[in-house]
């Protein structure tokens, strides 16, 4: 597999006036093309942090970050714009859905601004939601509305797919449903995905994980075998 993404020395300081907060200390790492990658620590240790870094949301304070071989923290808010536009998707906890349109068309608002986007109803079936589409968020459950989330993140048809806490707010069976279908979006259209979480059960489904411990990447940990989403429990 090609290298998709490579952190070299990722360090990000916030400052209050004279305080400096040091949350990322000098991370390396490198994300494979296809890769579907668990990034575990408790709340604290940068997890957040270090999506929004590779997401182009905030810059290290020093380091290099590369995607394909270009230098992301070389870019300015124009390059990072189109990276986040084209290359990236992202998927919260919390679902962030407009709720005066439909599911279809919030699906379609993402598509719209996209270079290279997947048809909506094309996504649709992919996270199970063709007969929901005329519904509104409000007319859907939490699993649902997250999956339209998903599906307007992936409808950009991006590389890179970017979850955060995507199951923190679900129950067990809703999360599953969920991971299920991200775990079909890796699979069946080579997306990579990276979910952090502190929930150590969802870890077991990825082929690999990342570690981090007080802003520092602890250990990366490779499953051999990963296990599908329904065998997980929490």
């Amino acid at each position: 597999m090609a290298v998709l993404l490579e952190g070299k020395e990722i360090r990000k300081v916030y400052q209050t006036g004279e305080i400096e907060l040091e949350v990322l200390k000098g991370l390396n790492f490198q994300i494979m093309a296809g890769e579907f990658i668990v990034i575990l620590g408790q709340s604290g240790s940068g997890k957040t942090t270090l999506l929004n870094i590779i997401g182009g949301m905030t810059p290290p304070t020093s380091g290099e970050l590369y995607y394909q071989d270009q230098p992301l923290h070389e870019m300015n808010d124009k390059g990072l714009t189109l990276y986040r536009r084209n290359a990236v998707g992202f998927v919260f906890q919390h679902y962030n859905l407009m709720p005066n349109l439909t599911a279809a068309e919030n699906v379609k608002l993402a598509a719209e601004i996209a270079e290279d986007p997947l048809t909506v109803e094309e996504v649709l079936r992919d996270v199970g939601l063709v007969a929901w589409s005329e519904h509104f968020p409000s007319q859907l459950s939490g699993g649902q509305q997250q999956r339209v989330a998903i599906a307007r993140a992936i409808v950009k048809n991006p590389a890179l797919l970017l979850c955060d806490e995507p199951t923190g707010a679900l129950d067990i069976e809703t999360g599953i449903q969920v991971l299920k279908a991200l775990l079909r979006l890796n699979q069946e259209y080579h997306k990579t995905i990276l979910i952090i979480t502190h929930n150590s059960e969802i870890s077991k489904m990825a082929h690999r994980v990342f570690y981090l411990k007080d802003g520092r990447l602890d250990s990366i940990h490779v499953n051999d075998h990963p296990l599908p989403p329904e065998e997980l429990q929490w």
